[in-house]
């Protein structure tokens, strides 16, 4: 698992076991998947790279660094991957914004396409990956695959929980793409569900059934 990064901040932590607990609200939970998020933005961009413009204080012209949020493009896994969007955008607000709609087959567990939409040029951009859970990978492993074929000049992954087997399955597809993550838990269950984990992501960010 030399590629895959936990990240373990303490608010980090905090916030992702109020998230699992069963009673948190619809709002409560989507206000701390934000926050999180926003979080875990810190640590995923800790290797940006920057460029150097001139800026007038008010005492005086200097230098400073910053980094080009245009060639930076976060890429949300509908529906859930949104939840995670929206914090992560409250970090960098000039990021590109890219959609992959896709659903789990509830019988073959696989992944079905429906929608998929990404900024012009990307072979110039890093693509940041979103989806809350890393389970089966199946899902995950389809839209980095439809990803690659645009040639952008990286792709990471970040998700708030993953499993071994969806490392295992991630990493077996796509070991060039570092996986980003909260929590490894422990199994998948038999329907494809990450145990303990915190259930539906996309159920309770939404409040849907």
């Amino acid at each position: 698992m030399s590629n895959v990064h936990v990240i373990d901040h303490p608010l980090v932590q905090h916030k992702l076991t109020l998230m699992r607990n069963r009673e948190a609200s619809t709002n409560s939970f989507r206000r701390l998947l934000g926050e999180l998020a926003s979080l875990m933005t810190y640590e995923i961009t800790r290797e940006l790279p920057l460029q150097d413009i001139e800026v007038q204080t008010p005492l005086e012209t200097t230098t400073g660094r910053v980094i080009d949020g245009k060639k930076l493009v976060f890429v949300s896994i509908l529906r859930a991957g949104n939840g995670i969007l929206e914090g992560m955008l409250n970090v960098v607000p000039g990021a590109r914004v890219g959609h992959i709609g896709l659903y789990r087959d509830p019988d073959t567990l696989k992944p079905v396409e429906y929608y998929f939409k990404m900024p012009s040029e990307m072979t110039e951009r890093d693509i940041i990956v979103v989806d809350p859970m890393l389970a089966t990978g199946n899902s995950a492993i389809a839209a980095i695959e439809k990803l690659k074929a645009l040639k952008p000049k990286s792709i990471k992954f970040v998700c708030l929980l993953t499993c071994p087997e969806g490392v295992a399955a991630m990493q077996a597809a796509h070991p060039d793409v570092p996986i980003y993550t909260a929590s490894i838990d422990r199994q998948l269950n038999d329907h494809g569900y990450i145990l303990p984990g915190l259930g539906d992501a996309g159920d309770r960010i939404f409040g849907t059934q």
